[in-house]
């Protein structure tokens, strides 16, 4: 005789608190054993939430109204855990340690949500094959799209004032603009346009010349006038490295060393990042290591 089915369901699974580690190829260090000890988990389930985002908006095979059907769900979870909902399990991964750094560091919210807009502009974006007017357009996408992943650490790191605010803002624009100079090569040919139509005109560039991915002497000094706009915004956020504590500042040293040595490369290339992706080897992070002690 079997025995009869309980009437209590199970407990639903708890969701889990730790962040898994970070694994992705970046160019500057993320969580890593610079960063204060108990700002790991809260840092790497930043780094989580956004990668996760970034994967829905751009990996993969869908479609664009299926990304953005994902990126509503995506959000409406963010909004749920916020309120002090228990985790879906469908992203219980991302949402779960988010949660508790949520809840143990009283991020804001807010900061979290402008990068899931930044996502949805990408996606319609591409899917028009939609370019950006000017710089200050560009700009805005990375006060959504970078800025508050700078906003959110600073306020991990107890640090609130003005200045501080847009030093960060500096470096993260930065950083944003130095991936786009980076990834010419792949954003092209997916339809994804950050070189400014403004500053194609300048220089004298069509859209169809890009799009064949050979340098010539007009779309080098594009390149090369933009990635000194991209070091001149790093070198104006640089002074925030001085004001961070501790082990936090030098990973921040590590971060703008990254950015600034990408650029090296773009510059060394001559153009020739239209077809060919600058990244950092071993040598490379040795020779930041170096300039992080003369900073």
């Amino acid at each position: 005789m079997k025995p009869a089915a309980s009437s209590n369901p199970l407990p639903p699974a708890t969701p889990p608190t730790l962040a898994a580690p970070v694994t992705h190829y970046e160019n500057f260090p993320v969580a890593s054993l610079l960063c204060p000890p108990h700002l790991r988990q809260p840092i790497a389930a930043i780094y989580g939430f956004a990668r996760t985002a970034d994967d829905i908006a751009d990996e993969g095979d869908a479609a664009p109204h299926e990304r953005l059907a994902e990126l509503a769900a995506y959000r409406a979870q963010l909004q749920a855990v916020a309120a002090g909902q228990v985790p879906a399990a469908r992203w219980a991964a991302v949402f779960g340690p988010l949660q508790c750094a949520i809840q143990q560091h009283a991020l804001p919210v807010a900061l979290l949500d402008d990068l899931l807009s930044a996502f949805v502009q990408d996606i319609h974006k591409t899917a028009a094959a939609g370019t950006y007017a000017d710089r200050a357009e560009l700009l805005d996408y990375c006060r959504r799209s970078a800025n508050p992943v700078g906003r959110l650490l600073l306020h991990l790191y107890g640090v609130h004032d003005a200045q501080a605010l847009a030093q960060s803002d500096a470096v993260c624009s930065a950083l944003q603009l130095i991936n786009f100079w980076q990834d010419l090569s792949v954003d092209i040919p997916r339809g994804r346009h950050y070189l400014s139509d403004a500053d194609c005109a300048r220089h004298g560039v069509t859209r169809a010349e890009l799009a064949t991915l050979i340098s010539t002497p007009a779309t080098q000094q594009l390149i090369a006038d933009n990635a000194r706009w991209a070091r001149e915004c790093m070198l104006a956020g640089l002074p925030l490295v001085h004001r961070l504590p501790g082990r936090a500042g030098w990973e921040l040293r590590l971060v703008v060393q990254g950015g600034l040595r990408i650029l090296d490369k773009v510059d060394a290339l001559q153009g020739a990042s239209l077809h060919t992706r600058p990244t950092l080897g071993k040598a490379d992070w040795l020779r930041m290591l170096g300039r992080c002690l003369r900073m």
